[in-house]
């Protein structure tokens, strides 16, 4: 058995999930989640969007009434805040993808087309642990995003439309070289003015230029890094030898710099459009999230498979 093998994940009393109603399109109210989380034990919490809510302040107040499991139906954004909590407080997590991508319930290998599938955790289960990545103060469970990368989460088509808006705003953006002067620094490699830069919790696969695409692995204590600067709208579309042009690439696990002309830096953040202090250090806390999932997944063993070999560096 390997030191991160799933195990058996049983004993939860007192679970509590949190519900948005709204992600997905809705997704939520047509699984009927909260009514099968209630009949599983679980206490529920129907996020009200007439309201302003911190939810990583009403998942500690949860776990100081006694909750000994935290979950939440919804997308990554909101995966990530009470993610947090859940880490910070030694609880299991669960994901319960009722979001629009759910890019990281994919990677656990959950089904995205029956999220209510996914409460099946609560009472026959396996943990996994995987890494969680920190942007300055704030979790990410899938990636941080700068340049024209955080210019595509601005966009307010973005949410509807990830692959066109892409397609729309990448090759201008990085032609024009708009937004703030970037310098990325991680070890021993510096990279002076790139237009896009992204830090993912975990590297991408090698064919995913701008991370919306699969993860090998959630658990290898490597942040990946991509860089990108191009010259044309053309440069910026064209791949060249099996990449895009003007790209730096690489796998680390030492903590990455993104150095900005600006004191308050626009970036994304799981999906979610925010403004972080400049300089933004990104790290990686290998690990530290305890993730239950069901027994029988789509993709199983993925996520709680720990690296099979040396991760790869390369620099173009």
């Amino acid at each position: 058995m390997t030191e991160n093998a799933p195990r058996p994940a049983t004993g939860a009393r007192r679970p509590w999930l949190i519900v948005n109603p709204r992600s997905g399109g809705g997704k939520a109210r047509r699984f009927r989640i909260a009514e099968h989380a209630r009949t599983l034990g679980a206490q529920v919490y129907l996020i009200d969007h007439s309201l302003r809510q911190d939810l990583a302040t009403l998942a500690r107040r949860a776990v100081d009434d006694g909750a000994d499991l935290l979950g939440v139906a919804g997308g990554d954004g909101t995966q990530a805040l009470v993610a947090e909590v859940a880490a910070q407080c030694g609880l299991p997590f669960v994901v319960i993808p009722a979001g629009t991508r759910n890019h990281f319930a994919m990677d656990l290998g959950l089904d995205r087309e029956d999220p209510s599938a996914a409460l099946e955790a609560l009472t026959d289960g396996v943990e996994l642990r995987v890494d969680l990545g920190y942007a300055g103060e704030r979790v990410f469970v899938n990636n941080v995003s700068f340049g024209a990368y955080a210019a595509l989460v601005h966009d307010p088509a973005y949410r509807d439309d990830k692959l066109g808006t892409a397609a729309r705003v990448l090759p201008e953006f990085l032609a024009r070289h708009e937004g703030p002067e970037l310098v990325v620094r991680t070890g021993l490699l510096t990279v002076h003015g790139p237009d896009a830069v992204l830090v993912s919790n975990n590297p991408y696969q090698w064919d995913d230029p701008v991370g919306l695409g699969r993860r090998a692995h959630l658990d290898s204590g490597l942040l990946g890094v991509l860089a990108a600067r191009a010259e044309t709208p053309a440069d910026a579309a064209r791949p060249r030898g099996g990449r895009p042009h003007g790209l730096t690439r690489l796998a680390t696990p030492d903590d990455v710099v993104v150095h900005a002309d600006v004191p308050v830096l626009p970036a994304g953040l799981d999906g979610e459009a925010v403004s972080l202090p400049a300089p933004v250090r990104c790290r990686i806390s290998p690990r530290a999230l305890r993730v239950w999932v069901p027994r029988p997944r789509s993709d199983a063993g993925r996520a709680g498979r720990p690296p099979g070999r040396p991760a790869k560096r390369w620099v173009g």
